[in-house]
């Protein structure tokens, strides 16, 4: 059977071991080296991507709109007001 060809060590579960926490002045190293690998957009990208995501939320705050109002309207012929 294979329960007895087990050895001692599969019977026993191992320990996690302990995560080690980094420090403050290490961390901020860390995360200014992983800022210095970023490319950064230019000020005309910037402007581009704001504006299309503003287009963006504008027409779904009128879809989001138009189906509440349609469902609303909906509801209301259904059961009356």
């Amino acid at each position: 059977m294979a329960i007895d060809t087990r050895g001692e060590a599969a019977a026993q579960p191992e320990k996690p071991s302990k995560a080690k926490r980094t420090t403050p002045a290490l961390f901020y190293r860390q995360a200014v080296a992983e800022l210095r690998k970023v490319i950064w957009p230019t000020r005309k990208e910037l402007i581009n991507y704001t504006i299309i995501v503003l287009v963006f939320c504008l027409i779904m705050v009128g879809i989001v709109s138009a189906l509440d109002f349609l469902l609303t309207q909906g509801v209301l012929a259904v059961f009356g007001s």
